[in-house]
């Protein structure tokens, strides 16, 4: 029984009870104050006309006393209450009920999908991937009302208990390529042990926050066990060596020595106060740029007129003679000479995790944090000039932020700007809304929390058929579908889609001097860059 059944229960018995209550009373007032002998059936009716204000003009003339006339005008104000009370408490639910979105309570037909349990940013981040693929999906969410939300918005949804084997029977479990959960530490390790039990082959994944909890969640037969926090320690980390070496690394590797990197202008480099055009990349290294951040919003294909500096960060594809160099002209000569001093602002998950990987590959490096945890160097405010002078971000080559809060990590990105405007920062946000912020307040790379995860997630589960990014772009390995027979000048792909094709892979050879003439033959697959929804305009237009 649902709530609006059992208040309107509720309500029935004690409007009847009330009803008959007055009923005994008016037919003993009648008999003690009037003097007329009423039956009880004739006293019920008048409470019931004095109730509904249909009226009462049959005894009206009979009420002399006092005592009645007090009786009927309680009566009267009972009625209009109890009214007014099932409008809130019936009424209107009943209303809001009819016109609302009953969420689905099964999905029917549904096979070789991926079952989530349940909607969060990260898995709104892995159903932008699966839209790609057109791999079906559904969310079980347990909440009622969000997930009406979520049918409103689009999204495919059952409402149900995760933790129940009849809700993951009911969304076809069986057939499913993969169950993610993503609820909370405790609730996802139940949620495997019910998957395994009602289908014992479906591959489990879950989000652990605490990292010690991985253990209890393999053991209950998770098959992928993924802390976020860690997953972007490590990618903060992996960011940090762009400024010391000119050694590319974090390359995406497309065929043999052809790859795809992320290369961040410094400032104080070369190429800073350039245009694309002005710069010759192309002709000076022979790499080609396929897309750039410019204040963390990306363009692709960039203009020739586009205008680079120390926000810029080039997404280049070449072979590693061509990168090495164009890695070089990135850098700036003052960062070199530092060598690497990093200083690590919060010492959580995150922090912590950034603080082991920069400590494995020998750069010295401090952390702040407002509490006095093992591992921290300085214990104070990194919004503090002072604290963050003691920390050395006057002399620091990199500062990460790895704090909790976002609306933090931004101030603290605009006083370490202030303090050295030559520092690379590199920044965590939790949420995907703040990322904008974080480049407007000065930071050189932002990486969301949501974006990571959920996109690890996406290549966890196509099992390497996505190589993915920490940010808004893609590199997605697509059949040859519909451009079969064309020219890469004729298809004209960047014109039409936004998406550069980098490479074609040909009976097992990555083909990457791609010419304009180059024709697209059948059986070929197309190596395609671009941000997240040109990706999804050439999977619409071609595959």
């Amino acid at each position: 029984m649902d709530t609006w059944q059992r208040r309107t229960g509720y309500y029935l018995l004690a409007l009847g009870g009330i009803m008959l209550g007055y009923a005994l009373v008016y037919h003993w007032a009648m008999a003690t104050f009037e003097g007329i002998d009423r039956t009880f059936l004739r006293s019920l009716q008048i409470v019931v006309e004095t109730f509904t204000t249909t009226g009462f003009g049959s005894d009206a003339s009979s009420w002399d006393t006092w005592q009645t006339n007090l009786l009927v005008i309680v009566m009267d104000l009972t009625g209009v209450v109890l009214i007014f009370l099932a409008l809130p408490v019936l009424l209107f639910p009943l209303f809001e009920e009819t016109i609302s979105t009953t969420p689905p309570t099964e999905a029917e037909g549904v096979e070789d999908h991926v079952v989530i349990c349940a909607y969060s940013p990260r898995i709104d981040m892995l159903i932008d991937e699966l839209d790609v693929y057109e791999v079906p999906y559904v969310v079980l969410e347990p909440d009622r009302d969000r997930a009406a939300e979520l049918v409103e918005e689009g999204i495919e949804v059952v409402h149900g208990d995760p933790e129940s084997m009849e809700t993951l029977e009911a969304v076809n479990l069986e057939s499913a390529r993969a169950l993610v959960a993503d609820v909370d530490d405790s609730t996802n390790a139940s949620i495997v042990l019910t998957a395994k039990a009602a289908a014992p082959d479906v591959r489990c994944i879950t989000f652990v926050e605490d990292p010690d909890i991985a253990t209890y969640h393999r053991y209950a037969g998770a098959d992928q066990v993924y802390s976020p926090r860690r997953l972007i320690g490590e990618s903060l980390a992996s960011k940090v060596t762009t400024g010391i070496t000119a050694e590319v690394g974090d390359a995406v590797e497309i065929g043999e020595d052809f790859e795809i990197v992320e290369l961040p202008v410094m400032a104080g480099s070369e190429l800073v106060g350039e245009t694309i055009a002005e710069s010759g990349i192309r002709e000076r290294t022979g790499a080609n740029v396929i897309g750039a951040w410019f204040r963390g919003e990306f363009v692709s294909p960039p203009s020739l007129d586009a205008r680079l500096d120390e926000q810029t960060i080039l997404l280049v594809a070449g072979h590693e003679r061509q990168l090495e160099p164009l890695k070089e002209m990135t850098l700036s000569d003052k960062r070199r000479r530092r060598r690497g001093h990093v200083v690590i602002c919060g010492h959580g998950e995150v922090g912590s995790t950034v603080k082991e990987r920069v400590t494995a590959e020998g750069v010295p490096c401090t952390t702040v944090d407002k509490e006095d945890y093992e591992g921290v160097d300085i214990v104070g405010d990194v919004t503090e000039k002072e604290v963050l002078r003691e920390a050395g971000v006057d002399e620091a080559s990199t500062v990460i932020l790895a704090l909790s809060s976002d609306t933090m990590t931004i101030f603290a990105a605009l006083v370490v700007r202030q303090l050295n405007p030559e520092v690379e920062i590199i920044a965590r946000a939790d949420q995907t809304e703040s990322v904008r912020k974080l480049y407007q307040a000065g930071a050189d790379y932002v990486l969301a929390l949501a974006t990571v995860s959920g996109r690890m997630l996406a290549s966890t589960i196509f099992e390497e058929d996505i190589i993915s990014y920490d940010k808004q772009v893609e590199v997605v390995r697509f059949d040859a579908g519909k451009l079969v027979g064309e020219t890469l000048a004729g298809a004209d792909i960047r014109a039409e889609t936004g998406c550069t094709v980098i490479a074609v892979e040909r009976n097992g050879a990555v083909i990457t001097d791609l010419a304009p003439e180059f024709e697209i033959q059948d059986g070929d697959d197309v190596i395609v860059a671009g941000p997240d929804e040109n990706i999804t305009e050439f999977a619409a237009r071609y595959d």
